[in-house]
């Protein structure tokens, strides 16, 4: 069945989020209550529109589905290197309620984008704030249940351009989001003519490898089929782990793959 045969429901209800659980009971009730929620993917759906209709690289459930793999997959780096959660270091808790809270911050981060892309992620908060209370019944009591829904807000405020995490949380949310950079994300606004330094430096990256470092918790190696895309790295990435509390524990290294670059573009015009 096509995009253009199926229903808005059906369209709605294709949304499921899938993460390794690793024996994780909370982080797996966690997910089956979101994947259950028609409200939830009917907001992934919104936003996913909005981007559309803006030009913007994909910000669907496929977006969300990526980012929250991503998180969960650096917490554990992290964790096996003795990084501690701030849900572990300030509240006594543990590394498994620590993923409870990144995955929320993640599924729920860009809820906001279903109203308006400017200021969408307090329009998250919002939105999160309303849900989070329902998703979290049966998983935790008080004040527990506040506790990870505060820690999970302020991971979501925390992915903003200019946001600040206090928390290993909020900044593994963060750069998670600024790591779903492969140019599969970005394929519709640069085939649709997006030609601007954007679109070119987000067509550019290949492919995202995401591996325990030596020096280290964490090694990203980004493979660029053009020089382009040192911008999506440097501005993109770059901004997203600079200043965080992630800095010292992730290495970044970008390179061009093969001899030649690809052209991109043949000719660019103002």
């Amino acid at each position: 069945m096509s995009e253009d045969d199926q229903t808005l429901r059906e369209r709605v209800l294709e949304a499921e989020i899938k993460v390794p659980t690793r024996g994780n009971r909370k982080l797996g009730q966690l997910i089956e209550a979101v994947n259950s929620s028609e409200r939830i993917k009917s907001t992934w759906y919104m936003a996913g529109l909005n981007a559309n209709r803006l030009g913007m690289s994909d910000h669907s459930w496929v977006h969300i589905q990526i980012v929250t793999n991503i998180a969960l997959r650096l917490t554990r780096l992290l964790a096996k290197r003795g990084v501690e959660a701030g849900i572990v270091t300030d509240h006594g808790m543990t590394e498994r309620d620590a993923e409870v809270v990144i995955a929320a911050g993640a599924m729920l981060h860009d809820l906001g984008l279903s109203i308006n892309r400017k200021d969408h992620e307090t329009y998250s908060l919002f939105l999160a704030a309303d849900l989070l209370p329902g998703l979290l019944e049966g998983i935790y009591e008080e004040p527990e249940r506040t506790v990870i829904a505060s820690e999970a807000m302020h991971a979501i405020i925390s992915h903003r351009s200019k946001g600040e995490p206090l928390t290993i949380e909020g900044a593994i949310v963060r750069v998670a989001d600024a790591l779903d950079m492969a140019k599969g994300r970005a394929r519709l606004p640069f085939e649709a003519g997006e030609t601007n330094i954007h679109s070119l430096s987000a067509y550019a990256i290949e492919e995202v490898k995401i591996s325990p470092g030596r020096d280290t918790a964490v090694r990203v190696e980004i493979e660029m089929s053009n020089s382009a895309g040192i911008f999506q790295v440097d501005e993109g990435l770059g901004t997203k782990l600079r200043g965080t509390p992630l800095e010292s524990h992730i290495e970044v290294v970008a390179r061009i793959e093969g001899e030649h670059e690809k052209r991109l573009v043949s000719v660019f015009r103002l």
